[in-house]
């Protein structure tokens, strides 16, 4: 039977329980335990595939097509466990599911009510699919206090009495801020915290102090008295360096070894940090820099992009290569030219995205990108702005675009109607609802024989995961092919470009899925590889 850990947070919002509990995670998987990290979060959306990403962040999708949210990019890449729709859970999804089983009255007339109803699905979700696990790490979305949260609150409150107090844990994660003025750290936050955490009938187990300086001893000892929480159970957690320092962290400050005390649990093996070691080692080696420019719409909050962020990271990290990136607004693109923001730059990158805003921007770096020979990297909306570049630029189809901003007279690129998921057909039309109604998870491509792909892949037939709702429309491809453009991925039924590069560039690669999603701290994508050693090829011609 599985362990349940419930991971809260007090004080303020993002303090950083996905960090925390994907550290976690990741060290009990060093101890030789199977672990499976969960989120739930209190919001009334459905799933954050229709959010705002500057309110939200990117949406992380799972190989089986959920969007989800950012914290499951940090499960995945921290322990290599790929998440599923059974992994995430919103309020909306919830309620939306229990009204429409009381409208087709399954609840037999009775009162549908937050208690039992609503925590009875928040425990079924929870409890669901855990049979293989050692440890399921659950963590609970906002704070401590808010309203939305309470049903979530006492649905955990209630596990812990049906499935015995030795099979759960509570985590407690704070702000421990320094007041500069007073010249001191401030406790009393966290003691507000946990007193409002006891008051729906909580007591944690754990307390970890995120805190951006060494906590002096009287302080944890102040904590740990006012809160009852044994001393060695209050665990500091001081700003590091990078986030992958984060479980070597918290296990120097005993974090994985007070979890498994609580359970009663001998170390099943000797635990193995050597790739967490190797991380840490890499990045204070780096022998080289280049700059790479991202060129987007939504840069006011780097979360919007973080699985890409990450994945330059990662591949920067193998490559002993510091990356530089610096994020370049869209729309600044549209009224300045393009080399005053990009001349200086090793690699153009633009990322994914939907809306007409800062579009002809986006396709302005990419000419540049063409025509200077810089290293390009188009991923999803990046792909299909470069055909909409070179559509106008090489097939002197003035005018050519997108179906997504309105009626065009050349529609390179066009809303996906229909398309093979497994055995059926998925259909979709201009009136169908936005959310999660998209070509969304791991799906296969063909790539062609001898081009750059096949080589950066080592492989004739890959799986990645997409998300959009528009594609390149083939019937393109041969005008564009005419010109120099290789389509060197297909779908299996040679239906849908999934990649395209040119011939007489050193490195102009776009693709249709989202690569960032499946790259990890120790097997970095290829495609990025790839990407970053073009920069550096760049930057030494300087």
């Amino acid at each position: 039977m599985a362990r349940f850990i419930f991971i809260t947070g007090g004080v303020v919002s993002s303090l950083g329980k996905g960090l925390s509990s994907a550290s976690l995670g990741a060290l009990l998987q060093s101890h030789g335990y199977k672990v499976k990290l969960r989120k739930l979060d209190p919001y009334l959306n459905v799933d954050p595939g229709t959010m705002n990403p500057i309110q939200h962040g990117e949406v992380f999708v799972t190989d089986d097509g959920a969007e989800t949210d950012l914290d499951l990019g940090h499960y995945e890449r921290f322990t290599d466990v790929s998440a599923t729709k059974f992994d995430n859970i919103t309020s909306g999804k919830i309620y939306q599911d229990i009204i429409q089983k009381e409208r087709k009255g399954d609840y037999l007339g009775g009162t549908v009510q937050v208690i039992p109803h609503v925590t009875d699905a928040i425990k079924e979700f929870i409890t669901q699919y855990t049979d293989d696990v050692d440890f399921l790490l659950c963590e609970i979305g906002g704070t401590v206090g808010d309203i939305e949260a309470l049903p979530f609150f006492e649905a955990i409150r209630q596990l812990r009495n049906e499935l015995s107090p030795e099979n759960c844990l509570f985590i407690h994660l704070t702000l421990l801020p320094f007041i500069a003025a007073a010249g001191e750290l401030k406790t009393k936050p966290t003691q507000h915290s946990v007193k409002e955490l006891t008051s729906i009938g909580i007591q944690p187990d754990i307390i970890i102090l995120r805190c951006d300086r060494d906590i002096p001893e009287d302080e944890r000892k102040k904590i740990s008295s006012f809160c009852n929480v044994p001393f060695s159970r209050i665990i500091p957690a001081v700003d590091v360096g990078n986030i992958y320092d984060v479980p070597m962290n918290l296990h120097q400050n005993g974090l994985d070894s007070e979890v498994l005390n609580i359970f009663n649990l001998e170390q099943k093996n000797k635990p193995n940090f050597i790739k967490w070691e190797k991380i840490s080692s890499n990045a204070s080696s780096l022998e080289e820099s280049v700059k790479v420019s991202i060129v987007g719409k939504y840069i006011q909050l780097q979360d919007a992009y973080k699985s890409l962020d990450e994945a330059i990271y990662h591949a920067g990290l193998i490559n002993k290569i510091k990356v530089n990136v610096e994020w370049v607004d869209s729309e600044l693109l549209e009224s300045s030219p393009p080399i005053d923001y990009l001349d200086s730059t090793d690699a153009i990158l633009v990322p994914g995205g939907f809306g007409q805003r800062g579009s002809e921007g986006k396709i302005n770096a990419i000419r540049f990108a063409r025509e200077k020979k810089v290293p390009y990297l188009g991923i999803c909306f990046g792909m299909q702005m470069a055909i909409v570049e070179m559509s106008r630029s090489l097939l002197k189809l003035h005018g050519a675009n997108t179906t997504e901003f309105g009626d065009t007279d050349h529609p390179v690129v066009d809303l996906m109607k229909q398309w093979k998921k497994g055995k059926t057909t998925e259909k979709r039309d201009e009136n169908t609802d936005l959310g999660g109604t998209m070509r969304l998870g791991a799906y296969d491509a063909v790539l062609k024989k001898g081009s750059k792909i096949e080589e950066i892949y080592k492989a004739n037939k890959i799986n990645e995961r997409h998300r959009h709702r528009w594609e390149v429309n083939i019937d393109y491809k041969k005008h564009l092919e005419n010109q120099g453009v290789v389509f060197s991925g297909l779908s299996p039924d040679g239906k849908l470009p999934e990649i395209i590069e040119l011939s007489d560039h050193p490195w102009f690669v776009a693709v249709q899925f989202h690569p960032e999603l499946k790259s990890r701290p120790f097997n970095p994508h290829p495609l990025f590889v790839s990407y970053i050693l073009a920069a550096r090829e760049k930057s030494r011609l300087v």
